[in-house]
């Protein structure tokens, strides 16, 4: 199982986290990708492909305070991040330039 949390627009923040099998998430996250966004998904996938995975994977919510690891971020209606993942992968974001990353998260780049 691989752990996916979902960035949204909206205003609770809660950015819950979510249980994957392997095959759901290689749908959603193709050519070791970590990062998706809604309308890439829906130009790849079809609707009953669609349903099925995020049936299954709203049903599995994850407590944020057993979770260990998060291996794919799936975005919904933030399309203005999509400059920051050309690839749809995390680890690009650092060579990005500060304004991509956080200060703490900058640091990871540097060891």
């Amino acid at each position: 199982m691989k752990n996916i949390q979902a960035i949204d627009g909206a205003n609770n923040a809660t950015f819950s986290i979510f249980q994957a099998t392997n095959e759901e998430f290689a749908l959603l996250f193709p050519d070791g990708s970590d990062v998706a966004f809604r309308e890439d998904i829906e130009a790849r996938l079809t609707e009953q492909q669609i349903n099925d995975v995020f049936n299954a994977l709203w049903s599995r919510p994850v407590d944020k305070k057993i979770v260990q690891g998060i291996h794919g971020t799936y975005f919904v209606d933030l399309d203005q991040r999509k400059v920051f993942f050309p690839t749809r992968k995390e680890a690009e974001v650092l060579n990005r330039g500060p304004e991509a990353v956080e200060a703490g998260h900058r640091m990871l780049g540097s060891k």
